[in-house]
């Protein structure tokens, strides 16, 4: 077998590979294509052999491997403008970057594409000094198919796109009441590019000019959507930007395929050092499954074939007491976790029946113990949402402000009988839609739908959705019930209120509404977070984004669950991961240990 030439294709058929634990495995390749990898790293990036590195190790012994996960949420974007879940921005964002990243460690800003950055003693007026030497990946894209060089044109093209009614929609949050021009450029429908607040002054200079003082305008395009790409990718390409993707990231796309596999590929071009000054990244390649079975991810992390779990099923939850070995004594897995920066909840369409009044919605949120359903069902693995829709953890936010939605299934029945439902008699079957990826989703579902059936006599069918199907028809108000969660895209209480701000409610309700989607707009909530926007005081900003919670949850356009706790299992010898609060995923230092010699010694070879 060979593998010859940047451009060569390799169909393999019944190779036979040596895999570094001498056990000899009989591979089928028939269908499987990639470029610009060499032979043994495409063997290894496609089967894995039990294992997840490879043989080509540096002398430091941190270089080379293929580092294997799987997506077990469904992933329907990896384009920055579209990207709307945690899974996709797993994947997307080792393709592309913004002007400043979060640190994943600490969640502090710092440098990105922009080295440095100035702002006027007026807090309004940000201008961000570019790198010269960052230049987007190769792709057949650009002229002879080498990447260019990042210029300032490049950004002002990209945040210009956000603030492009029917391009931009899910991101222009981000610039919503904050860039200057944004709301005029979004509103007036123009797509010429020039917004007046997003300029640049030469090739390496951007500025940005602001309505207002933003205290959180680093973090907000530190986010996905405010991701970098060429205006080359979407000339060449048009709307195919999963299987095609052209960023400044530590990898580059090699191989998309929906619903089945996605593989990067190292970027030999990235700009990126470490603290010794070594070239990032230090993987040669990562391989990304879309398996929607959590069993089946979990059951081959254990067998060696993956590198690291995101995220447990409730099913696999005893897999944590079995990290070791327990005829060998050896470590089967190591274990990180913290409190995540999300919510999980349930969202009601208000538009329609029954859910259009307010008695019956509070009466289902009065009527779900969702401590019984994070000791029970949960395990523990989640708090509960006491109030409302901002998780613990933020600081100076005056939690105590918002009330939260209790327990009280008497009052309940009384709603449920102002309204018109006593004993729930009358009520018509609805349907909670839920999807099977994720933490307990399905198992939580349940108890709710017994929870309603025993409190209120209301018949529930909890009914399970394709993922292709789950979002699209959440955001096109199909669904009248269903589950939804938010991890945070900035560590703000403003991003997770975002979600019921009014000026999100895409209120004609034949057109899609991407971030608020229980399309709720009360005036009262949206004035005083209007008036958070306008406060230099964060304890004053903080105050009003508490006070607006307070009255939306009383209007109950959707229940606050819980928030998870963040768990990731990794292979004992991957080495340099973080875990952090908003499930960042930096693989840029990401490295592989020496394998443990069974015969009493540890391997250090190179």
């Amino acid at each position: 077998m060979a593998l010859e030439g940047v451009d060569h294709e390799c169909d393999v058929r019944n190779v036979r590979v040596r895999c570094p634990d001498q056990r000899s495995v009989r591979i089928d390749l028939a269908t499987i294509m990639l470029r610009v990898l060499p032979c043994a790293a495409l063997i290894a990036l496609l089967i894995g052999c039990g294992s997840s590195d490879l043989p080509t190790r540096d002398q430091d012994g941190i270089y080379g491997g293929v580092f294997n996960f799987n997506e077990s949420q469904v992933v329907r974007s990896i384009f920055p403008l579209t990207i709307g879940l945690v899974s996709e921005q797993h994947v997307a964002s080792q393709i592309y970057e913004g002007l400043v990243q979060f640190n994943a460690t600490d969640l502090s800003v710092e440098p990105a594409l922009a080295e440095s950055w100035s702002v006027d003693p007026g807090l309004t007026i940000y201008e961000f000094k570019l790198r010269r030497d960052v230049r987007f990946h190769d792709d057949p894209a650009f002229p002879d198919g080498e990447g260019r060089l990042l210029t300032a044109k490049d950004v002002v093209n990209c945040f210009a796109a956000i603030c492009e009614k029917g391009k931009g929609d899910a991101a222009f949050w981000l610039f919503q009441d904050k860039v200057a021009g944004a709301d005029a450029y979004y509103n007036s429908g123009k797509r010429d590019g020039q917004v007046s607040g997003i300029t640049a002054l030469d090739e390496h200079t951007v500025r940005i000019t602001l309505t207002r003082p933003c205290p959180n305008f680093l973090q907000s395009i530190a986010g996905a959507g405010c991701w970098i790409w060429p205006q080359e990718l979407l000339d060449k390409y048009g709307d195919d930007l999963f299987r095609h993707a052209i960023g400044t990231g530590p990898f580059r796309l090699n191989t998309a395929r929906p619903e089945e596999v996605i593989v990067l590929e190292r970027n030999h071009h990235y700009w990126g050092k470490d603290a010794e000054g070594r070239s990032l990244p230090y993987l040669d390649a990562v391989r990304v499954t879309l398996v929607p079975d959590k069993e089946k991810e979990i059951t081959e992390f254990l067998k060696g074939r993956l590198s690291m779990v995101t995220e447990l099923s409730v099913k696999s939850i005893n897999v944590l007491a079995d990290s070791v070995d327990r005829n060998t004594g050896e470590r089967r897995f190591n274990t990180l976790s913290t409190p995540a920066l999300a919510v999980q909840f349930y969202g009601f369409n208000a538009s329609k029946p029954p859910f259009n009044d307010v008695r019956i919605r509070r009466a289902f949120a009065l009527a779900l113990d969702r401590r019984q359903l994070v000791d029970s069902v949960l395990f523990g693995l989640a708090v509960v949402a006491d109030h409302g829709l901002v998780p613990p953890g933020l600081p100076q936010y005056p939690y105590d402000l918002v009330p939260g939605i209790p327990y009280d299934p008497d009052s309940a029945r009384k709603l449920m009988a102002q309204a018109g439902y006593p004993d729930g008699k009358g009520f018509p079957r609805i349907q909670l839609q839920v999807n099977n990826y994720g933490f307990g989703y399905r198992s939580v579902a349940s108890r709710a739908q017994e929870m309603l059936l025993k409190e209120l006599g209301v018949a529930v069918t909890v009914s399970t959705v394709p993922a292709k199907e789950y979002y699209e028809r959440i955001d096109r108000g199909e669904a009248l019930f269903w589950r939804e969660g938010w991890v945070a895209d900035l560590p703000d209480p403003e991003n997770f209120l975002a979600l019921i701000y009014g000026k999100n409610a895409v209120l004609d309700t034949s057109l899609p509404s991407s971030l608020n989607t229980t399309r709720y707009a009360d005036p009262k909530f949206d004035a005083l977070f209007g008036l958070s926007l306008t406060k230099g005081s964060e304890t004053d900003r903080m105050q009003d984004l508490a006070r607006a919670e307070a009255l939306a949850i009383k209007d109950v356009p959707l229940i606050p669950l819980y928030h998870e706790r963040y768990v990731m299992l990794l292979a004992p010898r991957v080495k340099g991961m973080q875990i952090n609060p908003m499930e960042l995923l930096d693989l840029r230092q990401l490295h592989f240990g020496p394998a443990p010699d069974h015969s009493g010694a540890v391997d250090t070879s190179s």
